[in-house]
């Protein structure tokens, strides 16, 4: 029966999960991965340099087979060994830091793929939302339209939904009548999609307060808050 006095003795060997789910990922192999655990043991008991021998004996290993894989990983960059001076001796160590920006830089990889991804959907999203709302398949210089809308104009997908929808509630199926709504929005810096929605939350409280300060009428007709934006 395992010892709870020993087991508790001998320690516990942190290691972020980080690591632990993408040290595949980053080009580590399951032996050298087992093999920076060790030596990361080894530092946490306050062994920055320990024997080699142990370890592969540890491991189950050859120690020429464990002097291969610190080769591969001091040549691949996953680890450095640094001299430094103590009290006027030189000591080596291995310093693991290299294995965490490998890992730094493949996250940050991901993200950025994971981002296009998402932005690459969100402009696919435009254009058929477009046809959606148009009833019929876009032609190619209205693709071309929507395309410099944002590559050029830098116009944000959520915008552009914004603007064909400010358009269809005043049924103008017309790509000059978006741009005649994006060009309003720009004059008065509205870039993101609270923004536009607070502008227009503003325009239509004024609009209404505008109702409520005319004088009643014996037959009133319907009121049109609608903006024709071809009038700017």
């Amino acid at each position: 029966m395992l010892n709870l006095e020993n087991y508790l003795r001998s320690g516990q060997t942190v290691i972020s999960n980080l690591l632990l789910k993408n040290y595949h990922h980053i080009g580590l192999q399951s032996d050298e991965f087992l093999f920076v655990l060790q030596l990361h043991m080894a530092q946490l008991e306050g062994d920055v340099f320990p024997d080699l021998q142990m370890i592969a004996m540890n491991m189950g290993i050859k120690p020429d087979h464990l002097y291969q894989i610190l080769n591969r990983l001091v040549s691949s960059g996953f680890i450095r060994i640094e001299t430094t001076t103590v009290n006027g001796q030189k000591a080596d160590r291995y310093d693991l830091f290299p294995i965490y920006d490998h890992l730094d830089q493949y996250l940050s990889s991901k993200n950025q793929k994971q981002e296009e991804k998402s932005q690459e959907k969100e402009i696919q999203s435009v254009y058929q939302l477009f046809e959606q709302e148009f009833g019929r398949p876009l032609s190619s210089i209205e693709f071309q339209r929507i395309g410099q809308w944002l590559e050029e104009d830098h116009y944000q997908p959520e915008i552009l939904k914004l603007a064909l929808r400010e358009a269809v509630l005043n049924q103008a199926y017309s790509f000059n009548y978006v741009d005649r709504i994006l060009l309003s929005w720009e004059r008065k810096n509205l870039k993101t999609k609270q923004q536009v929605e607070e502008d227009q939350k503003r325009r239509k409280q004024q609009l209404l307060q505008k109702e409520i300060d005319q004088p009643a009428q014996q037959e009133e007709l319907p009121k049109v808050s609608l903006k024709n934006w071809l009038e700017e």
